[in-house]
């Protein structure tokens, strides 16, 4: 399974890419308002950083406008990935950019039936929203093991980018299930590298190897 940052600060990327982890990133309007300045120049320093796939949404809601925000977009850099919201406007919109050879990832889906719709029309990825939905009580890795099925049974070629990740938790059963990609904040591909048995043991060993040495 592919591991992406979902964050817009350079600061957070530079310091998780060198560990050789880091598989792509997304942004969305959002994150990159929070960093401030000029968006399209962060993006492409993005790009620079992770040489892997960069979901930048546009902020249209109508299909003229997200093809034209979409087409612009795509030019900032060849590992850019267009990302729509879903809807009409939205699927219309995949569909076109796709025909054009432009990546598109559908985003705030919440429902099997919608990814459905998204793999008919060509999306590159559909990001499913786990977080969100079990905020209101609904399985949001249920959703991923009917979309993955889904998608197996028709071999479409749409990847499954679970998004809205709140905890290792959903990391590890993103990969269970099968999904493509799970998209992360970094304080949760931080936390996958805690356990406090490593902890432990790596104090157990240095503490017995000083020991060793000062005899």
């Amino acid at each position: 399974m592919k591991l992406f940052i979902d964050s817009g600060n350079l600061d957070e990327i530079r310091s998780l890419v060198p560990l050789g982890i880091i598989d792509g990133i997304t942004t969305n309007p959002s994150l990159l308002a929070k960093e401030g300045g000029d968006s399209r120049k962060l993006l492409k320093q993005i790009c620079d950083l992770v040489k892997g796939p960069v979901s930048a949404e546009v902020v249209a809601t109508d299909f003229d406008g997200m093809v034209k925000e979409g087409r612009d977009l795509a030019t900032i850099d060849d590992h850019i990935v267009v990302k729509v919201p879903f809807g009409k406007a939205g699927v219309r919109a995949c569909g076109a950019l796709s025909h054009e050879g432009i990546k598109v990832n559908v985003t705030l889906c919440f429902s099997a039936a919608q990814a459905l719709l998204a793999a008919k029309v060509g999306a590159t990825f559909v990001s499913p929203f786990v977080g969100r939905l079990d905020d209101i009580a609904t399985s949001g890795m249920g959703l991923i093991e009917e979309i993955v099925q889904i998608y197996d049974n028709y071999e479409f070629g749409t990847e499954v980018l679970v998004a809205s990740v709140r905890h290792p938790i959903h990391v590890v059963e993103a990969a269970r299930l099968g999904a493509d990609v799970c998209t992360c904040p970094t304080k949760v591909i931080d936390s996958l590298f805690n356990h406090p048995l490593t902890d432990i043991g790596l104090a157990r060993f240095l503490a017995d190897w000083k020991k060793a040495q000062s005899q």
